[in-house]
């Protein structure tokens, strides 16, 4: 065997070139994955300056680019070439970068477009992160360690964050419906009502596949100008409509079915068990509740979507205080609210838990 042997503190051990060698691999691995945030940095710079807009013409020189955006051309040659080894643009001749389908997401009007994520991730998430040593040494939220319960109420404080916000989880269920409208039949639904349902945006779809279905989207007051529009806009106000309410104090008793997506996550048991309550008690006996949220596994794997599940379960202790849960701890949660959880059916990167009132 290649090596040599080391005594230190009275201890020998035998270093081989095979483990040096794997031991720089990992090294190098963890090296990589320590300057990922750079990526995400790199994709701002792109999704603010609005590169995949103006690249959707079809292929342009820096120069044009440049001029385009108002920057540095030289600088921005060098934003381009980190892009290209990414998959968000590629280099189309000398001084040419064209869109990847990739890049094209990064386009505010696509149809899958998460321009608004990138955005949000960079200007609120990332920050926010920077103080995770602290919330995992107390448990406590940003909020809370600023001295506000509601991560809500102090977003709420700043209104630009609050429009950026509504983009990224409009882009967010948009890119979860396709799958939502897979893995269930919503056609045996009469009145389904989307309880903290924005601007619609999930509801609207799910009404648009079902044209007998009528519907009602239940948030906030501030919700109803956008949600109203939004139904309008996709022809279906006819018969899905808005009402404002505050599901911690009480949810209508006017639908068979109610569905909420990704609203649990963001709180702790308490607090979800009373929205859950207030679920339970607007269904009839026969009615159903319906989850969309993201499952996490018992035992976590180092596949993406386990670490995907885990990194948003931290956001949750972050952000509103909430976690990811598994599917065992979704039963416990229903069975404290007075529902029975039926079954789990698998929705993309989400799952749609059924549950039935007990």
């Amino acid at each position: 065997m290649i090596g040599q042997a080391r005594k230190s503190a009275g201890r020998s051990t035998i270093t081989t070139t095979g483990g040096a060698m794997s031991s720089q691999v990992s090294a190098l691995r963890l090296f990589d994955l320590i300057q990922s945030q750079r990526v995400t940095a790199v994709i701002y710079v792109a999704a603010r300056l609005g590169l995949a807009e103006l690249l959707s013409y079809g292929p342009q020189t820096v120069g044009k680019l440049a001029k385009a955006t108002a920057a540095d051309e030289r600088s921005l040659g060098r934003l381009l070439t980190a892009l290209s080894t990414i998959g968000i643009c590629s280099r189309s001749g000398e001084d040419r970068y064209a869109l990847t389908d990739m890049g094209a997401c990064l386009d505010s009007s696509a149809k899958h477009s998460v321009k608004g994520w990138a955005i949000l991730e960079t200007e609120l998430i990332s920050k926010s992160w920077s103080g995770m040593l602290e919330s995992i040494m107390t448990g406590k939220t940003a909020a809370q360690l600023q001295g506000v319960d509601d991560s809500f109420e102090l977003m709420g404080r700043t209104p630009e964050i609050v429009d950026k916000f509504n983009v990224a989880m409009v882009e967010l269920t948009r890119l979860v419906t396709p799958n939502v409208l897979q893995s269930y039949d919503f056609s045996g639904i009469r009145h389904l009502m989307d309880v903290g349902g924005g601007s619609g945006e999930l509801l609207g779809v799910i009404a648009q596949q079902n044209s007998k279905l009528r519907g009602t989207v239940f948030d906030l007051p501030r919700c109803a100008e956008a949600a109203s529009k939004h139904l309008r806009q996709i022809g279906v106000d006819d018969r899905v409509e808005f009402v404002a309410g505050d599901f911690f104090k009480t949810v209508p008793a006017i639908a068979d079915a109610i569905i909420l997506k990704s609203i649990i996550h963001d709180w702790d048991n308490a607090r979800s068990v009373t929205i859950l309550q207030n679920c339970r008690k607007a269904l009839p006996g026969e009615g159903k509740l319906l989850l969309v949220e993201r499952l996490m596994p018992e035992r976590p794997s180092m596949a993406d979507e386990d670490r995907e599940q885990a990194l948003s379960d931290l956001n949750m202790l972050r952000g509103p205080g909430g976690l990811e849960r598994t599917e065992r701890q979704y039963r416990e949660l229903l069975d404290q609210s007075g529902f029975d959880l039926v079954t789990s059916y698998p929705a993309g990167r989400f799952n749609l838990i059924e549950a039935r009132p007990a």
